[in-house]
């Protein structure tokens, strides 16, 4: 009810206008049983039927055009619906701590924004109008027929308990496996995702059964549950349908009612409304079983948005006052993405603007989490960290992403033109501006390689390589030109010439600039300002390259398992 609540009033009219339809359509039956029972009286009246006809036709008019408004404004409904729910979707997730995506496959993400709000589509659209009509024509008809002859109307809906009966013994232990239906449902899901993304890896490994064995695994697991399913409840669901049916209806009513017609208990005519109307007394049963399982589905995919817009979301500050400057702190800062494992422990750092601070360690050290802490990608477990002297929880989520800029080594290029990828940032900069970002990036020549240029849709028109999109994401981050920059392995993907010009790029770019630069290629960072070791969640050394190499501790020990290279050290560009 908290979903449909924006469309509640359209879907309230819509739900007046189906009674009323349904209730004109069977009041073209009446007309017709009236019709017949002036029709077979001794002396007709030949302007009181032509009057009857002519109202029957024009409820029957009336019907049709109310339903068809009804059916009009649930539609609207419902469309409006999904594009504000889809909307509200992309905002939550784009505002759920990132941690919440670590325990989804990317399967369940489509299934909750696409799938899920396009089976809402019977809840909106046709529940409230199915519900409505097998309501209300049953009881205009019933009140009818208890006019006629109450004995036969009370047997006439012999058929519809019977109905109801062998579907609620069908229908027993469904909530249970309406659940296990969705997460079978999402299972494949994931399996196809996993499928599409996993292929090329396992070919090249000569393990291509691999890649679609989860899927098949599914797709048999879910078959086997449905089949058991439909196995047990098939026949006495078509049981329950076939009781409700209008012959057996009919066979009911006619079997008691002619009888009852030859000994004179029954008014011939009456027959004629008991053939006309009783079918209708039997249509909430006959037509639940088509519509169930839509609702059932309905509702389950309601739930599951519901429970997604439920989610909490890291909060947004909005501090009335900008930074002071642009020096990040970590004040004691211990981080946990389950709540159990512990990933960082008392993390002190500061890091000073016009400064290259270098963030070294084995993996699985946490260099990442700190660096999207800093993004606020999440929030610290306890402690604090700081912008300027503000807290990042109380700062404006604007001024944090145009201050803070980021190159991770998980590079994610959006299905729209080159131009627009490298001007995320920046919207509104200049093709010459984007040409410029992009030359400095060492990724103009490969851009321009493409028939179409920066105007290529990357994933229709063109393909990049990880290096290329990784350049291509540094060509972002100059253009948007913030104050504070994170880079974390950013020349990861580029080889050696490419890395000595893209490490240029950035030295020009970091001049004057708060840098934190997170590497495993510790010659690349030997210039640095301060170098911070990082070991099991912990700050274990700290200090310029020089004086960790005299202390003999974890660095100097890396410093020595590493072969010196060529590429020039960020930090020594910047001077």
């Amino acid at each position: 009810m908290t979903i449909l609540r924006p469309v509640r009033g359209r879907l309230v009219l819509a739900v007046l206008l189906q009674a009323l339809s349904s209730a004109a359509g069977t009041g073209v039956l009446i007309a017709m049983a009236v019709i017949g029972d002036r029709l077979l009286r001794p002396a007709p009246d030949p302007a009181g039927i032509r009057n009857l006809a002519v109202l029957a036709v024009v409820a029957a008019l009336l019907s049709v055009l109310l339903a068809a408004a009804a059916t009009v404004l649930t539609h609207l409904a419902d469309n409006a619906l999904q594009l504000r729910l889809r909307r509200v979707l992309a905002d939550r997730l784009g505002r759920v701590p990132l941690s919440w995506y670590s325990g989804r496959g990317s399967g369940q993400v489509k299934k909750a924004v696409h799938d899920d709000v396009q089976a809402m589509h019977y809840l909106v659209a046709h529940t409230a109008l199915d519900v409505t009509a097998a309501a209300v024509t049953p009881l205009v008809a019933m009140v009818f027929l208890l006019t006629v002859s109450p004995w036969l109307a009370l047997l006439a809906l012999v058929p519809t308990i019977t109905g109801a009966w062998l579907f609620r013994r069908a229908m027993a232990g469904a909530g249970p496996k309406m659940a296990a239906y969705g997460r079978a449902a999402a299972e494949i899901n994931n399996a196809a995702v996993e499928f599409v993304d996993g292929i090329a890896v396992l070919k090249t490994f000569g393990r291509a059964g691999v890649a679609h064995r989860r899927f098949r695994t599914a797709s048999d697991a879910f078959s086997d549950f449905f089949t058991a399913w439909a196995a047990g409840t098939t026949g006495i669901t078509t049981a329950s349908q076939l009781v409700v049916t209008a012959p057996v209806v009919l066979v009911v009513v006619l079997a008691a009612g002619v009888p009852a017609a030859a000994a004179g208990l029954l008014a011939p005519a009456a027959l004629v409304a008991f053939v006309l109307l009783a079918p209708a007394l039997a249509g909430p049963v006959a037509t639940i079983g088509r519509h169930l399982q839509a609702l059932r589905t309905g509702l389950s995919a309601a739930a599951d948005v519901s429970a997604l817009l439920d989610t909490p979301v890291v909060e947004n500050g909005a501090a009335a006052v900008d930074p002071q400057d642009t020096t990040v702190r970590l004040h004691a800062v211990d981080f946990s993405y389950d709540g159990t494992t512990t990933v960082l422990s008392g993390v002190d750092l500061e890091l000073r603007p016009g400064t290259v601070t270098a963030l070294v360690g084995p993996s699985g050290a946490g260099k990442s989490t700190v660096a999207r802490l800093i993004g606020r990608f999440h929030d610290a477990t306890a402690g604090r960290i700081t912008l300027g002297g503000v807290d990042l929880r109380e700062l404006d989520p604007a001024t944090l992403h145009r201050t803070v800029g980021f190159v991770l080594q998980e590079v994610t290029l959006l299905r729209t033109t080159v131009a627009a990828n490298i001007a995320l940032g920046r919207p509104q900069a200049t093709r010459a501006e984007i040409e410029a970002a992009a030359t400095a990036a060492q990724i103009h020549d490969r851009i321009v390689a493409d028939p179409r240029g920066y105007d290529a849709v990357v994933g229709t028109d063109v393909a990049f390589s990880g290096g290329e999109a990784q350049r291509l994401s540094i060509a972002r981050l100059l253009l948007a030109d913030p104050p504070v920059l994170v880079l974390d392995e950013a020349t990861a993907y580029a080889d050696p010439h490419a890395e000595a010009q893209i490490q240029r790029a950035l030295s020009a770019l970091a001049d004057g600039r708060t840098m934190l630069v997170i590497a495993h290629r510790l010659a690349g960072v030997r210039g640095a300002d301060q170098i911070v070791v990082l070991d099991g969640g912990q700050v274990v050394e700290r200090g310029r390259h020089e004086d960790l190499l005299a202390a003999g501790g974890r660095y100097s020990r890396m410093w020595r398992a590493q072969e010196s290279t060529a590429v020039p050290a960020l930090a020594e560009e910047t001077r």
